[in-house]
């Protein structure tokens, strides 16, 4: 997925499944917060595998105008990443159930069955390098 404009602050969501698992990833803008999902389309109730907070609109010194937006899949589908304006702000790594974001939040752990520890979403440049 490429090419995808949009303004923080103006209510967007994306999404892009990867191409060989069943597994989705979406990003949601809702006036207030950005936000990135990990989702397992196999499952009918609560899809959402991990949230990961990319950013408050209030905070983004750029919000006034477009923004490009990109979720890419690694080529075997177990890895995504989330790219505004090509930088990578999140990823997903569907096979060691880990996500990492810039801003290191929720860092709440999450009880809800089948999610992922969420309790550390530190980011790690390793987490990209699979994009290189």
């Amino acid at each position: 997925m490429s090419g995808q404009t949009f303004k923080p602050g103006d209510n967007a969501f994306f999404a892009s499944d990867s191409p060989t698992h069943p597994h989705s990833a979406s990003f949601e803008d809702d006036g207030d917060t950005g936000y990135f999902y990990a989702l397992d389309l196999d499952r009918s109730d609560n899809m959402i595998l991990d949230a990961l907070h990319i950013y408050n609109v209030a905070s983004v010194s750029d919000r006034d105008g477009e923004s490009s937006l990109s979720i890419l899949w690694s080529a075997d589908g177990i890895k995504c990443a989330l790219l505004i304006n090509g930088y990578p702000h999140a990823t997903f790594d569907f096979a060691a159930r880990q996500g990492r974001c810039r801003t290191n939040f929720p860092t709440v752990p999450n009880a809800a069955p089948g999610c992922w520890d969420s309790s550390d979403h530190r980011w790690s440049d390793e987490a990209t390098a699979w994009l290189k």
